[in-house]
């Protein structure tokens, strides 16, 4: 099937009047905030989340997907296609009165998609820098803006507290509203999204980036938030109460991404539609932020280099794909998405500027072979480390995680000699597993009724969830490597959750990949980060973030 172009009449209106189809696919591109590899039903947790895992099983699941560890830097990879070592994003994040942001003299996937005729809404949150207005989404190629410039905030009043400094963060393209106290961010973006698909001109490519706050911790005092009817879900089911709350949380995102596709289909829109759904970073367990994700069985969490902090939930779904519904091994870094859509979207990406990023789209489409040889975790100058993944091979090195060094099994998980055991949540049928949720109606996903015959058709498949199997985990595995001390070197294949550190029997292989963090690292440049400035305290600008330069 034509990626670029392709020419049907949808039935637009209760009329009848039909319109032809934009000739380039519209994009909806779903970031969710903070989710853990052990938080999506389709890698096997005690979580139910239908919607997701619909768009899973019937599109292609990228199982070594990679992320950055923290939010800025991935969604600045995102934008640019670019590694953050490469636009100074490579250190932390950026704090509400820091005065930086995602460098102007980079071109970024909305200004990309205008040259190609997209029109490009972003709903939620932004995180790359406001304090000029040049660095404001509306000012970098999106079109019409909702949300939040910070990183996280509360779900309800919307005011973010960073240190001693509090202020309500909530916009409207360049305008701060200040009557949303009591709705639920969760909703309010998903109303958004649905609203600008509802409106949209069919024959014109849509591209939408939906940033969710959800699961991102909210302010310090009041970490998880969401309404009850969707903590409800899991009670008795989730016995500890964090992680009960935090199930909600990811139930409202999945009822979120329900709501997304049925929006697109009552619009007449999916047939030419390319979905992308991933998180920004593993999940922060172990109490981090007074959050309660999961990222079992995988080592370390969010803002780490082990995998519990860098391989990532990440699916594509699309019938442009072709016939094609299976888990990807193939490496793909969040730096690819950019060449990967603006090549369905029927641009050249060879005229992107200095990418790290590559064209996935063909491979994916074919399930073809390997495309990446090796993905740059990150090289971090201020806090002393780097982790590199290179074939079969992941080295770290230096102040990889700051004492997050474990595996933090959710409260329910039953563990036995070290092995990792789920509990037994995955027999579904059809119908309760592959039907969306929304609003007590019933939504099914899939493109065309070939769509649907194909997932029935692989049962085996659908019915599966993508575990990753640890094997034995050894007496030593929590002191066999100490990165700050010596590179440490695990091969990931057979011991995906880094159990055993092989840097003393393969010396040769520790040498080339410090010889590859050389090459990365010749080409780095320096970080963007600043000083807190006391001039964007919102208490200086009536109580709002809010450029303040």
């Amino acid at each position: 099937m034509d990626c670029v172009v392709r020419l049907v009449l949808l039935v637009v209106s209760a009329t009848g009047v039909a319109m032809a189809a934009s000739s380039h696919p519209h994009i909806v591109f779903i970031i969710a905030d903070d989710l853990g590899w052990g938080d999506v039903g389709f890698h096997g947790s005690e979580i139910s989340t239908p919607n997701i895992d619909a768009l899973a099983y019937s599109g292609i699941i990228l199982n070594k997907y990679y992320v950055s560890p923290i939010c800025s830097p991935t969604r600045s990879a995102i934008m640019t296609g670019r590694h953050p070592i490469h636009t100074g994003m490579q250190v932390g994040v950026i704090g509400g009165s820091t005065p930086y942001g995602l460098p102007l003299n980079e071109t970024i996937m909305p200004q990309h998609l205008e040259t190609l005729g997209y029109r490009r809404h972003i709903v939620g949150k932004w995180h790359l820098g406001f304090f000029t207005e040049a660095y404001l989404p509306t000012r970098r190629g999106f079109e019409s803006f909702l949300g939040y410039y910070t990183g996280h905030e509360d779900y309800f009043d919307h005011e973010a507290n960073e240190g001693s400094m509090y202020g309500l963060d909530f916009h409207r393209n360049e305008d701060t509203l200040w009557d949303v106290n009591g709705n639920f961010s969760t909703d309010m973006y998903t109303a958004e999204a649905e609203r600008i698909i509802k409106d949209h001109d069919p024959s014109e490519p849509l591209f939408l980036y939906l940033a969710q706050q959800s699961v991102h911790a909210g302010n310090g005092v009041d970490p998880l938030q969401v309404p009850q009817k969707y903590t409800e879900r899991f009670t008795p089911k989730i016995k500890d109460v964090k992680r009960r709350i935090f199930a909600g949380m990811v139930s409202a995102l999945d009822d979120s991404v329900g709501r997304v596709v049925a929006a697109l289909r009552d619009a007449g829109l999916t047939d030419n539609t390319i979905i992308v759904f991933t998180t920004d970073n593993g999940g922060p367990t172990n109490g981090y932020d007074g959050n309660a994700a999961c990222n079992w069985p995988l080592r370390g969490v969010k803002n780490t280099m082990w995998e519990g902090g860098v391989r990532g939930v990440g699916l594509i779904n699309s019938p442009l794909l072709g016939n094609n519904s299976y888990v990807s091994d193939n490496f793909f870094h969040v730096a690819d998405w950019l060449p990967t859509l603006f090549h369905a979207a029927g641009g050249d990406p060879s005229t992107l500027n200095m990418q790290d990023g590559f064209d996935m789209f063909d491979m994916l489409k074919e399930n073809g072979p390997e495309i990446r040889t090796d993905v740059l975790h990150n090289i971090d100058p201020v806090n002393k480390f780097a982790a590199i993944r290179a074939g079969d091979y992941k080295l770290v090195m230096g102040h990889i995680s700051k004492n997050d060094n474990s595996w933090y099994p959710p409260p329910q998980l039953s563990k036995n000699q070290g092995e990792t055991k789920f509990d037994t949540r995955l027999t579904f049928s059809f119908e309760r597993e592959f039907s969306l949720q929304s609003q007590n109606q019933n939504v099914h996903i899939f493109h065309s009724a070939s769509e649907e015959n194909k997932i029935h058709e692989n049962s085996k498949f659908q019915g599966s969830p993508i575990l990753v199997q640890c094997g034995q985990k050894p007496l030593n595995a929590s002191f066999n490597c100490v990165p700050e001390k010596s590179p440490c070197l695990f091969h990931i294949p057979s011991d995906p959750c880094e159990f055993n550190n092989v840097a003393g029997s393969n010396p040769d292989i520790v040498q080339q990949l410090l010889k590859r963090l050389d090459q990365y690292r010749s080409t780095m440049v320096a970080p963007n980060n600043k000083p807190n400035d006391p001039n964007g305290d919102p208490a200086k600008h009536g109580g709002e973030w809010r450029p303040w330069k």
